[in-house]
């Protein structure tokens, strides 16, 4: 792969302009573990639904000028009525998603190709729809660590984990420092599109965007603190404890 372009440059004396970020976010799960009949992101969070959270703080970040959901065909017609009521000052694009977390993000990247290659996007962040609580300082911090590096994802120590082989025996790794990453995850446009292209020939799934770029790209990928606050609703206690949190950060930043 040919070593990634230089963020974008400021004439001499001028500011250096905002990076302009395509801000995705994937909902393409289930409420079977959450113990809902729907889609877990549909669900009621605190006077909106979980998936409006995620674009709510969006919205405060200048950098992200183009927003777009990824979802299941069978949930188009919920999120186009859902979204322009609990979305403020914030066009969403829906569009559906694969039949895996990676091809919902092949998914946005097609629906963007034009774009990136035009130049019109700097950076994409994906994210995941089910972590309502990735508040405008954790966006912030990983659209400015990107536009410097090429790619930021946000992740937490994880103590008391740790590391097996292939065959489920203890690996112990000196010296390594494990953690737990979250969403979003964020890189250069450009290529993060040529990372996926190059995934397709190989007939490669990732697990999340990180592992793509590490396999198919020169970007480096580094890690920024997460956030505590950035929770993933995946049980049923989850909803509550992520009401809890709004009710004490109504501002997460």
């Amino acid at each position: 792969m040919p070593a990634a372009p230089d963020a974008p440059d400021a004439p001499a004396g001028s500011r250096p302009r905002a990076l302009r970020t395509a801000f995705v976010v994937l909902a393409g799960g289930s409420g079977t573990r959450v113990g809902a009949d729907r889609n877990k992101v549909y669900l009621e969070l605190a006077g909106r639904h979980v998936i409006s959270w995620s674009f709510h703080w969006a919205a405060a970040v200048p950098e992200i000028t183009t927003r777009l959901l990824v979802t299941r065909p069978v949930d188009m017609d919920l999120a186009a009525e859902v979204l322009p009521r609990e979305v403020d000052d914030a066009e969403v694009t829906v569009i559906a998603g694969g039949a895996t977390r990676h091809g919902s993000e092949r998914a946005a990247l097609d629906h963007l190709a034009d774009r990136i290659r035009a130049g019109d996007l700097d950076l994409v962040a994906v994210h995941d729809g089910a972590r309502p609580l990735a508040g405008p300082a954790l966006l912030r911090s990983l659209i400015s660590t990107a536009g410097e590096h090429g790619a930021a994802i946000p992740a937490l120590p994880a103590p008391g984990v740790h590391p097996v082989a292939p065959d489920g025996s203890p690996a112990p790794a000196a010296g390594t420092r494990l953690v737990r990453v979250q969403t979003p995850q964020v890189a250069r446009a450009l290529p993060l599109l040529a990372a996926y292209d190059a995934a397709e020939r190989a007939g490669f799934t990732g697990t999340d965007t990180a592992s793509t770029l590490e396999r198919f790209s020169d970007l480096p990928v580094v890690v920024v603190p997460g956030s505590p606050l950035n929770l993933k609703v995946t049980y049923p206690g989850d909803l509550g404890l992520a009401a809890e949190v709004l009710r004490r950060h109504p501002r997460l930043l």
